[in-house]
């Protein structure tokens, strides 16, 4: 009895490979149209991809450019930076000692090393920067 089903089983697997073998030589027209329409869908979307694909080739290569010109334009805003930095002490260098070589007499006469008697003495005597000069009738007792 197992014989039987296994003989049923083969002859319907050489059926089959025999069948798939000698294949079909004939499409439907309806097929054939759809099965043009695919490869010609199937050849568009390879264009496509190509094209894309050339983009994003072209599109890296500008981002590694531009990348390149932030690189340099940091380095150079770095380096500005820094002799911006140098230039703005100098010129608060150059500001402390205008402003020494402007008053020097004023700088000195406002010693706290003082006596009172050198004080009283040059009472008189303002520098010009000052805004309230002592009248010379008036004597410091």
């Amino acid at each position: 009895m197992i014989q039987h089903p296994r003989r049923f089983v083969g002859a319907v697997v050489c059926v089959g490979v025999a069948v798939s073998l000698l294949g079909c030589d004939y499409w439907p027209p309806a097929l054939q149209d759809e099965i043009e329409q695919l490869r010609a869908e199937t050849q568009t979307l390879t264009m496509e991809k190509a094209q894309l694909q050339a983009q994003v080739v072209d599109l890296a290569r500008v981002k590694q450019e531009l990348q390149g010109q932030i690189e340099d334009l940091s380095r150079t805003n770095r380096e500005k930076g820094v002799i911006i930095s140098g230039l703005q002490s100098q010129l608060e260098t150059l500001r402390i000692k205008a402003v020494k070589a402007m008053s020097p007499k004023a700088s000195t006469h406002k010693g706290p090393s003082r006596s009172p008697s050198t004080s009283a003495s040059k009472g008189a005597t303002k520098s010009p920067g000052s805004k309230h000069a002592t009248p010379r009738s008036m004597g410091v007792r």
